[in-house]
């Protein structure tokens, strides 16, 4: 018998228990119905148990509940009919992706012709909507000022129109909340959908608060898209400095030193001293050099990005076995999808123990400059003050300015058409694209003649960031309101 063993009885009176607190037990109901048109799965993660209990809470919360959409809804939805594009190389119809409404500036996806065979006016969205992401990855939400206003974007985004202006912002924020979104992309059982349909925000409750609150949330909102609008602006005015100051013409009129201009392919030549050891035509285009050519003679010198007098470091941090957190108990992690957002979407929070010997190399400081380098190539951002101790995937470098008086002009100028040029003809591979530390490094970077110039274009980047970390707070200022004044009201 094990209780007569002689180790057991040894041990017995050492030994004390101890209760170990368990975890709480996350459970719901489902019904028939909703398992077999789940594939009659029965696994606990095809049904999102903390959906229901988020739709539990607005349900039974301090005010009445309404549908976001629907007749008795705060608002009308729609979708444009699909059409087939006619692309050109340029034209003044840019047409921009889903994916990018939540960009801080977001840069079109190509060009349509105008005999493209659709209603194109049908295609722009207008200042005061909000916008969702409906297929792909779904749920995503933008609210249109400025920067967005007119622009034309494809049928298949979720064009929410309130049917009162101050509940756009009001909604905006509801559905961008961990407890709106989490109802938004589950059905009234829990099951997770995959697609959004405008009849779907029929059953996305929501909690009519007061007027007072919901005029003071859209407010802020409001405030937030204004202030990121105000720093596109900046940035705008930076960059037409840099292209004044050199003199730089449009990128598609530069005259670029082709071997045949009458033929339907670019063809040049390149001679052997030149190979640098690649053979592959896109690291030789001669776009670069004639960018390059062109800022000899109106810079006062055409350094590289990892010149001391530049940058302190330029890092490609090293792969590591990831071991991730709850939200709250880690350092943010950011891919490269996101560091064109305000507030990166899709966040994972790395385990702050488990990486410490590594969280000084992977963590980034504000003004340090994050570039792209594997997949999408060549985005560039200045990082934010809310930012600050926050770590970007191993799919992006690290550039550490030398001062930040020369952070922001590095900025502009990687961020600039000229820029992106220079940064992806190093690419590299045959499946995913490539670049790495050492390509960033060796980027040319012009100096300006004018220090005057070159100093106001820093200063410009610069304040463009500040309103972003401003713009930041003000929407982090909304959604606590949401959380607190609204959805677990007492």
């Amino acid at each position: 018998m094990v209780s007569g063993n002689v180790a057991y009885a040894l041990q017995e009176d050492v030994v004390q228990k101890v209760e170990v607190a368990e975890s709480p037990l996350k459970f719901c109901t489902v019904t028939l119905s909703d398992v077999v048109s789940r594939g009659k799965r029965l696994e606990a993660s095809v049904f999102d148990v903390d959906a229901k209990h988020a739709r539990a809470a607005v349900e039974h919360g301090k005010y009445p509940v309404k549908m976001v959409g629907g007749e008795n809804g705060f608002a009308d939805s729609y979708v444009c009919g699909r059409f087939k594009r006619i692309w050109l190389e340029k034209s003044d119809l840019p047409i921009y992706q889903p994916s990018s409404i939540t960009d801080i500036y977001p840069t079109p996806d190509g060009y349509l012709s105008h005999k493209t065979q659709t209603d194109i006016d049908a295609l722009r969205v207008h200042a005061g909507q909000v916008l969702m992401t409906c297929s792909g990855t779904i749920g995503k939400v933008s609210f249109v000022s400025k920067t967005l206003d007119n622009r034309i974007f494809s049928h298949d985004l979720l064009r929410i129109d309130c049917k009162v202006p101050y509940d756009a912002g009001y909604i905006y924020a509801y559905l961008k909340s961990a407890t709106g979104n989490k109802i938004l992309l589950t059905n009234s059982y829990g099951a997770v959908i995959t697609h959004i349909e405008p009849e779907h925000l029929t059953t996305v409750p929501i909690p009519d608060a007061p007027v007072e609150i919901k005029k003071r949330i859209n407010d802020l909102i409001v405030g937030s898209y204004e202030l990121r609008d105000e720093s596109n602006a900046l940035i705008d005015e930076a960059t037409s400095l840099l292209i004044n100051e050199l003199q730089l013409p449009d990128i598609h009129d530069f005259d670029v030193a082709l071997y045949k201009k009458n033929v339907g392919v670019d063809t040049f030549s390149v001679k052997l001293s030149q190979m640098a050891g690649r053979v592959d035509a896109s690291y030789h285009v001669p776009i670069v050099d004639a960018i390059v050519e062109h800022m000899k003679k109106y810079a006062a010198e055409v350094t590289t990005v990892g010149d001391s007098r530049v940058s302190k470091d330029v890092l490609l941090p090293p792969r590591f076995a990831r071991v991730y957190v709850e939200e709250g108990y880690g350092s943010v992690l950011i891919g490269g999808k996101q560091i064109n957002e305000l507030d990166p979407s899709g966040k994972k929070y790395l385990s702050r123990t488990k990486h410490k010997k590594l969280m000084k190399k992977l963590e980034v400081a504000q003004n340090t400059i994050l570039v792209t380098r594997s997949g999408t190539i060549g985005k560039v951002v200045l990082v934010p003050k809310h930012w600050e101790h926050w770590i970007p995937s191993d799919h992006i470098i690290r550039i550490v300015p030398v001062e930040k008086n020369i952070a922001g002009y590095l900025s502009v100028f990687l961020k600039s058409d000229y820029g992106h040029k220079l940064i992806t003809h190093y690419t590299y591979g045959s499946v995913v694209d490539e670049i790495d530390d050492t390509h960033v490094s060796s980027i040319p970077f012009p100096l300006l003649k004018n220090k005057d110039i070159q100093r106001q274009i820093n200063d410009l980047a610069l304040e463009a960031n500040e309103k972003r970390y401003e713009a930041y707070k003000m929407e982090q200022q909304a959604l606590q309101i949401i959380d607190n004044d609204v959805i677990f009201a007492k």
